[in-house]
């Protein structure tokens, strides 16, 4: 029997893909939730835009349709040497091989008042559980930390009018990620949200609480106090491995593994967000916490379970995101400063919240990648570019082929291209495309 753990975006791909070619049995165990689900639509659950059966990719009949079992429970223990996962209910499975894809966990950094009642992430379904249950006695709440999750949860409790402070350790928001022509840009559109405190360059001290342990405030590591009855910490997460840690199976920051997503015990591998690669791919890194790498690895690993070993390639690079209304893709590696031997394009609309920072080398004029905001471009496309190894020109010329919106959006390639033009000194001439073609091509 083959065993994974973990029914996110990666151990489901993996049994969906293994499944397809081969007829074992397969076992899937959560603690969190029996069926799969979306997690980036737990903000939609909570905004009244979906129920949560609607965040789920398949109907409950999928799973039984394809053989595939589901245990909701804790792993407590995995034992390398009898080949047993050892469950919370005292239910010992024996696997033929394993797959480790736990996910990751919000981090904790000591603060006091951390595990108070009123303190939690946005990660789970229970998260979402727990802050539902906390909101009607909400009126200010405080996020600490500056990433996707954090604007996710603002975003959240901005539409059921609760008062926002958020906190944020950095000059600029996501400057560790987004040059500051970026940031300023997104720091410009949170002023619009009426509700939104945001507080640059502030990190938490503490979280103060009542005789109770139920959150009334926080203080700055500035002295500042700020009234709150929840808070939101979303500094980031790291992976889910504290029940490995007995079973003797190598592990650093997460488990460790190599290009076939091997873990150094016989049978058994690791992959998503708990996995750490010890020989990552030039340019990324070896813990990916992201969507697409999960996929991706789910896919790898069930063709070497099942006797087509296979190497992992991620590919290049790409994500997406929502900045509230901005949305945000890349597309290549696109840092927040420019190494050495590349230039850059940045195109930014003077009235519209649309920005696109092309990254190139100087000498060999190649596409490396792009940051768009505002503005949806297709990842076909931009991926055959970044194989093709095409130069900044060429992505120039063949813009529209690359653009996601329907027909009747607002286009603003020929602006990008005539203001590339200006400022090189170029000649760059923009391909016409029909809209139906893109489709078609892509």
């Amino acid at each position: 029997m083959i065993v994974i753990i973990g029914n996110g975006i990666s151990g489901v791909t993996a049994a969906r893909n293994i499944r397809k070619r081969s007829d074992e049995p397969i076992t899937i165990i959560s603690a969190e939730s029996k069926y799969f689900f979306s997690r980036t639509a737990l903000m939609y659950v909570y905004m009244g835009h979906m129920k949560f059966e609607h965040t789920q990719p398949y109907e409950p009949h999928f799973w039984t349709k394809n053989r595939i079992e589901l245990l909701q429970d804790f792993v407590e223990h995995v034992d390398t040497s009898s080949n047993e996962v050892h469950l919370r209910n005292g239910v010992r499975l024996t696997y033929s091989q394993l797959i480790i894809a736990s996910g990751s966990k919000p981090n904790k950094f000591g603060w006091p008042g951390q595990d108070a009642d009123g303190v939690s992430g946005l990660y789970s379904k229970q998260d979402l559980e727990y802050i539902e249950e906390r909101s009607p006695n909400m009126k200010t709440a405080v996020i600490v930390g500056g990433g996707l999750i954090g604007i996710e949860l603002a975003e959240m409790l901005l539409s059921r009018n609760i008062e926002v402070h958020f906190l944020i350790r950095e000059e600029y928001f996501f400057n560790g990620l987004f040059p500051t022509h970026t940031s300023e840009m997104l720091m410009k559109h949170f002023e619009k949200h009426h509700g939104l405190h945001m507080h640059y360059s502030t990190e938490l001290e503490e979280i103060q609480t009542n005789n109770e342990n139920k959150v009334t405030g926080v203080k700055t590591k500035t002295g500042k106090q700020i009234e709150c009855q929840f808070v939101g910490l979303t500094v980031g997460v790291t992976p889910n491995i504290e029940f490995i840690k007995s079973s003797g199976i190598e592990i650093n920051r997460g488990v460790l593994v190599n290009e076939f997503l091997e873990t150094s015990a016989k049978g058994v591998y690791a992959i998503g967000d708990c996995a750490e690669l010890k020989s990552p791919t030039p340019g990324r890194r070896p813990i990916e916490q992201v969507w697409y790498p999960g996929k991706f690895m789910g896919e790898t690993v069930a063709k070497t379970i099942t006797g087509e070993p296979t190497k992992y390639n991620p590919g290049h690079w790409f994500n997406s995101a929502k900045f509230f209304e901005i949305e945000y893709q890349t597309y290549g590696m696109v840092h927040n400063e420019l190494q050495d031997g590349q230039d850059e394009f940045v195109y930014q609309h003077t009235e519209d919240e649309v920005l696109l920072h092309f990254v190139f080398e100087k000498e060999s004029r190649k596409f490396v990648g792009v940051n768009n905001f505002g503005i949806r471009l297709r990842h076909p496309v931009f991926n055959d570019w970044l194989l093709k190894e095409s130069t900044i020109e060429d992505v120039l010329t063949n813009l529209r082929s690359a653009n996601f919106d329907p027909e009747f959006y607002k286009k603003y390639e020929q602006e990008v291209v005539e203001r590339f033009n200006t400022k090189f000194g170029a000649k760059v001439q923009l391909e016409k495309t029909k809209w139906w073609k893109q489709l078609i091509n892509s």
